[in-house]
């Protein structure tokens, strides 16, 4: 019983601070959205180009392995971005894309 017990006082103590990484993973994934130039062809929430597909709601519609061998190895109207990113810039782009599950209108 106290094996059970401590094992639940750490996984709620460790749960406040894994929803605050995880957030800031996602605003540090916005940042590479954004600076990396995804934003001139792809469009989240009404802001960005048209040019890409709308990525508001590719958290929902793909897993996180699909959206990953699309950045790094790109596709016919995609360029390749497996060498522009740093593994942590890919990991925190690939959870702010899973965060963007807006349903499509």
């Amino acid at each position: 019983m106290r094996l059970w017990l401590s094992a639940l006082a750490i996984l709620l103590a460790s749960t406040p601070a894994g929803v605050a990484s995880s957030r800031s993973q996602r605003a540090r994934g916005a940042s590479v959205f954004a600076e990396s130039g995804c934003m001139h062809c792809h469009t989240i929430r009404n802001a960005g180009g048209h040019k890409g597909p709308d990525l508001s709601g590719v958290g929902r519609r793909l897993k996180e392995a699909q959206m990953r061998r699309q950045i790094v190895e790109g596709s016919k109207r995609m360029p390749p971005f497996g060498d522009d990113l740093r593994e942590t810039e890919l990991a925190d782009l690939l959870s702010y894309l899973r965060s963007c599950r807006d349903k499509k209108k």
